[in-house]
């Protein structure tokens, strides 16, 4: 664990004017995150330096190798300001806490009526870059982050989400490339490089912060009864594999990152366990039996490795082929030879392992059988050098884990001779069978080949993925903000009797116009709610009205009306053809609306006479002609009325009464409709539980009822707005849409099945592990 540096106070580095004021406790909490921060920054940058010299040294051209010189030089000039300026988004964000402030995400806004506009392709790259290293923090420190923003919370007396902590990941990454980008930090190359570096140096180590700050809350007595994790430790950068059973709960919240009660274990503690299983067994070894050396070894294995390139055998069958080899070789020499104690252990292990892989149900059958007959190159590999078994940075080791994650999302489906994945692992298998002798070097060289093809096609399939998001989340929006407009409208027009031209002008007009500052405003903004009250005075408008305020009301309020729907259907971009029409037939209705008026007003009123309706105008004979004057009209309806008044007969408007709820124009399936007669789950239904355990990332088996084929697909997010999870394939296009419900059923009817997304060797090691102990208990 790191040594924790003296806090050191943000107040003096911030220059935010203006700002509140955070509370002690709260300021004690920011000082320890700039401390961290501090502490982290200087580490990035260190290795940016060496990771920036490595690139340039291995620059394919001058232009490039120039380019990654100037990076560096520019980051080393930067470094202070960078750092400044980091600090002080840090402090402001804690400043922003003492108040509650709403701004629209208009990055997110739907600018036309049928999808949301997509962002520019660097953005959205820097856009997935940061998704993903969200996700891999959330995966991680879930708890711990949850924990400290309730406390935080608790501090403002407000409900404070995981994105609006001012030390959630989210925040602090885009904080990050905030301040990248307005130091004219323009490569995207290098950003992206800077980007990866702040997740080591930064985001992985976030657990370390979180853990600091809830303890020092606790103790100020902050929410103490939350059930934290204990003390947090760094895991070191390169360290022996932890090994233990995954909780099906963690297994199901995505990732091997989420598991938890796991131990450190080495080759020598494998060695123990399998030595105390041997000793129990009766020995059929003469005692003057010669171990082979290990080149003989390596020239056997090479001999099989050549013989079986073409197929995978099972991993107890190496066994016996060498055992076979070893026989004959000891009847041709009269001396029996065997395997070397240290060697019969690495091949056991190895075995064990690709046991564990050809039976694995996470694997698709057919990349299964490829990565299988790497089983003696691996093997080979593990007798040569036996920190492939301790280190999870073994070039072998790391390459086996690739090409499992790779394997992970490929269906059955896929065609072998066209997709570029099965053929570049096929390339890899086959270069490892052929020209794997002795030097594992081929195994740093194969990595980082296969690491730079497999990152080029993963960097593709999540720009199209976070496309679909995009559109999904977009959609879901739109959906919702179409059912709160037909709400509002059906509350004022349903039942009623009104004018044709005003029922049109709104339902398929103005409904518009809600639709874009729904998306655009949200609903608790003055844009919304003015939107709202031009449709109620609209229908005043037109009504029968009777007193003389009504008639300087109306005077006054007739040309903002119109001022605002011309302003609204301008900034829709509705047809100004249309729209005009409309606008000249709503100028003929608020002049007979003062025609009624002037009548209602020149009439002497008797005591018998009922208040007139304020409702819509009502066909009816006229005795006599109502001439309006300029004075009592205002300005922008007196050419209409002139033209009006040079016609001898002005037909009464077209009355329509709105019986059925309104729907807007243009809707889109729905996916509710297809899922509404599904059963519906009791809210304690196990399959509703493991549908809430899920998370974005996840692997999953897909199997298609229609065709009865299988897919994999991931999660790729849960849609807030609509409460959807959306499944995309290794390409990153969308093959299943579910609501909660739907994604239950279909655990419960084994249509989709959780797939293990951890490290492949890992997993492996896992299994292996826990049968050994399994039968030393036994």
């Amino acid at each position: 664990m790191q040594n924790k540096a003296q806090v050191v106070p943000l107040a003096g580095r911030s220059a935010t004017s203006g700002a509140v004021q955070p509370p002690a406790l709260l300021s004690r909490v920011r000082d320890l995150a700039g401390t961290f921060v501090t502490r982290q920054l200087q580490e990035l940058f260190t290795s940016a330096d060496d990771t920036l010299f490595d690139m340039a040294d291995r620059a394919s051209s001058n232009q490039e190798q120039t380019g990654l010189f100037e990076a560096m030089r520019e980051l080393r000039l930067k470094q202070g300001v960078i750092e400044k300026l980091y600090l002080q988004q840090l402090a402001a964000g804690f400043s922003s806490l003492g108040r509650q402030v709403s701004v629209p995400n208009l990055e997110s806004v739907a600018t036309d009526r049928d999808s949301m506009t997509l962002v520019q392709n660097d953005e959205l790259e820097e856009t997935v870059a940061i998704n993903n290293m969200v996700s891999k923090v959330m995966g991680r420190d879930a708890d711990l982050l949850e924990h400290l923003s309730a406390r935080l919370g608790h501090l403002v007396q407000r409900p404070l989400e995981a994105e609006d902590n001012p030390l959630g990941p989210h925040k602090l990454s885009r904080q990050f490339l905030d301040c990248l980008n307005q130091l004219g930090f323009e490569n995207m190359q290098i950003k992206l490089i800077l980007l990866k570096l702040f997740e080591r140096s930064v985001l992985e180590d976030l657990a370390l912060l979180y853990d600091d700050s809830n303890q020092l809350l606790v103790a100020a007595g902050i929410l103490t009864n939350l059930q934290s994790r204990q003390a947090v430790k760094k895991p070191p950068r390169v360290t022996s594999r932890t090994i233990g059973a995954p909780d099906p709960d963690t297994q199901a919240a995505g990732g091997q990152a989420a598991r938890q009660g796991t131990i450190e274990i080495s080759f020598q503690d494998i060695q123990t366990l399998l030595r105390g299983l041997s000793a129990g067994q009766v020995q059929n070894t003469p005692a003057d039996a010669v171990p082979i050396s290990t080149n003989d070894l390596m020239r056997l294995l090479t001999h099989l490795q050549q013989h079986n390139s073409q197929n995978q055998p099972p991993g107890n069958l190496v066994r016996q082929q060498i055992d076979s080899i070893l026989q004959r070789a000891s009847q041709q020499s009269q001396r029996t030879r065997v395997v070397g104690e240290m060697d019969n252990d690495a091949i056991d292990l190895v075995s064990m392992l690709f046991e564990f892989i050809l039976d694995d149900r996470s694997l698709p059958d057919s990349l299964k059988a490829l990565i299988g007959r790497l089983q003696i190159p691996m093997l080979k590999v593990a007798v040569l050098d036996q920190s492939f078994f301790d280190s999870s940075s073994h070039p072998a080791r790391q390459l086996l884990n690739e090409l499992g994650t790779a394997a992970l999302g490929w269906s059955g489906k896929d065609s072998q001779q066209r997709d570029k994945l099965f053929q570049k692992m096929e390339d890899i298998v086959h270069k490892l069978l052929n020209e794997f002798t002795d030097d594992p070097v081929i195994f740093a060289d194969i990595l980082q080949e296969f690491t730079a093809f497999y990152g080029t096609e993963r960097r593709r399939s999540e720009l199209v993925e976070q496309r679909v998001k995009d559109a999904e989340e977009g959609r879901a929006r739109t959906q919702q903000a179409r059912q709160r407009i037909e709400q509002e409208l059906n509350q004022r027009l349903l039942g009623k009797t009104l004018p044709e031209t005003l029922v049109r002008l709104l339902q398929d007009n103005w409904s518009q116009v809600l639709l874009l500052r729904h998306l655009k405003y949200g609903e608790d903004t003055p844009d919304w709610r003015d939107s709202l009250q031009l449709m109620d005075d609209l229908i005043w408008s037109i009504g029968r009205h009777s007193e003389p305020a009504d008639a300087e009301r109306l005077k006054k309020l007739v040309p903002q009306l119109v001022n605002q729907l011309r302003s609204g259907f301008e900034e829709a971009a509705l047809d100004p053809f249309a729209t005009s029409m409309l606008l000249t037939q709503l100028e003929v209705l608020h002049i007979q609306a003062f025609r009624h008026l002037k009548q209602q007003l020149s009439r002497p009123q008797s005591p018998d006479d009922s208040p007139a309706a304020p409702d819509a105008p009502r066909a009816e004979a006229v005795a006599e002609p109502v001439v309006l004057t300029s004075e009592e009209l205002p300005e922008s309806l007196l050419h209409t009325a002139e033209q009006l008044a040079s016609q001898e007969d002005v037909p009464e408007p077209a009355m329509v009464e709105v019986k059925q709820d309104i729907e807007l124009p243009g809707k889109e399936k729905d996916p509710e409709d297809d899922e509404a007669g599904l059963e519906q789950l009791p809210a304690d239904d196990p399959a509703l539980k493991q549908a809430d355990r899920v998370r974005p990332g996840s692997w999953f088996e897909l199997r298609q009822q229609d065709s009865d084929s299988i897919v994999r697909c991931k999660l790729s997010a849960i849609i807030r707005a609509s409460g959807r999870y959306i499944f995309v394939n290794r390409h990153g296009m969308k093959v299943l849409d579910k609501n909660r419900n739907g994604l239950a059923l279909a655990f419960k009817q084994g249509e989709l099945r959780m797939l293990d997304d951890a490290l492949l060797f890992d997993r492996a090691l896992e299994s292996v592990v826990s049968n050994l102990r399994s039968m030393k208990d036994s």
